[in-house]
């Protein structure tokens, strides 16, 4: 079975110009010919992620979402930026190829890089795809060991030593999420609102300082087809920075669902981390220590901040659809899923950890 990922036909509302983008690509993609055909890659939210093909050439466009008012958020000659730099040092992200912020093309900046073809892991996908216990046990290492290369990489040699301000990362990043909370906000959430106050009161310290990723989850990266425990690339640049890689773990923990999470943490279905052999929370957080060295003295405080973070986007993207600036059904049940974060971060403080939350 080809488990590889595909591109779809493109969502309503998300088509791109065809004939101008074909006209542009012509004019700056080396050896290109043949007439441009655009699909659209189902998985994410935020920026948008289409497969065009020219010939046998086949390239993968990014482009912020349709309503999107986020500058720092969807700047993608950032994005670009970041690949560009990270290329020379560290090769598991795509080359990237051209970037353009001439809005008369698409009506949006957009760059392409290549495809690198792969299989992804993304929650709801087919039981047949499901890897065996051992062998998700194997890749979840995979993922972590992969988290702990990117901690390393050298981004003063990668030219990006200025895309962040690590001094008080922790901070500005609690007292940010929450203002862009009650910039979008649409429904009074009370455990958000405590979720917030939680955080602020806390007052963590940074202690180190790398390249983080701010969105590693299992729909970021690219398995090899002919081995899932390699991984190939590592995608979706758009909210790296340099701060603090603890902030990056705790991100990540809160999209992680632990197998033995009850029902209604499964529900969520963020990835396929729920599925029999991956790593728990804790086990990440104990395995990462050793990895690096690096102590997560509240684990408590990362994870809450990682779901907090992630309740926000959510509502940032429920917003936007509330305005009727897009159109994606996939959008209309957000809200519930804003409640369920909330309920699972509330728990975590009131219980003083990290599993067996309800």
């Amino acid at each position: 079975m080809d488990w590889n990922d595909k591109a779809i036909a493109t969502r309503p509302g998300e088509g791109l110009p065809v004939s101008r983008l074909q006209a542009c690509l012509l004019d700056h993609l080396p050896n290109v010919s043949g007439t441009l055909k655009v699909k659209q890659f189902p998985g994410g939210y935020s920026n948008l992620t289409y497969l065009v093909s020219m010939g046998e050439n086949e390239y993968v466009l990014r482009r912020p979402p349709v309503g999107a008012k986020v500058k720092s958020g969807h700047d993608m000659g950032r994005e670009y930026r970041i690949l560009s730099g990270l290329k020379s040092v560290y090769q598991k992200v795509p080359t990237p190829i051209y970037y353009t912020e001439d809005l008369t093309i698409i009506g949006a900046p957009f760059y392409v890089m290549e495809r690198v073809k792969g299989v992804i892991l993304r929650h709801g996908m087919p039981k047949d795809m499901h890897p065996e216990a051992e062998k998700m046990k194997e890749i979840s290492t995979a993922w972590l060991d992969t988290l702990v290369e990117l901690h390393e990489v050298d981004h003063q040699r990668a030219g990006l030593d200025d895309l962040g301000r690590p001094d008080g990362y922790i901070e500005r990043q609690i007292s940010g999420w929450g203002k862009r909370y009650y910039q979008a906000k649409t429904d009074d959430l009370s455990k958000i609102d405590f979720i917030i106050k939680w955080l602020n009161e806390q007052r963590m310290t940074s202690h180190h300082v790398s390249l983080i990723h701010n969105d590693f989850k299992y729909d970021n990266l690219i398995l090899s087809p002919d081995d899932w425990t390699t991984v190939s690339a590592v995608l979706d640049w758009e909210m790296a920075t340099i701060g603090d890689p603890l902030m990056d773990l705790g991100t990540s923990l809160g999209y992680w669902i632990n197998p033995g999470d009850p029902g209604d943490m499964k529900g969520l279905q963020f990835t396929p981390s729920h599925l029999p052999g991956n790593l728990t929370r804790e086990d990440i957080i104990h395995q990462y220590e050793l990895k690096t060295g690096r102590t997560m003295e509240n684990p408590v405080f990362y994870y809450v901040y990682g779901l907090l973070k992630i309740a926000v986007i959510i509502q940032q993207i429920y917003y936007r659809y509330q305005q009727g600036l897009t159109q994606d059904p996939r959008f209309a049940s957000l809200l519930t899923t804003i409640k369920q974060i909330s309920i699972i971060a509330e728990q975590a403080i009131k219980r003083n950890k990290i599993d067996n939350l309800i």
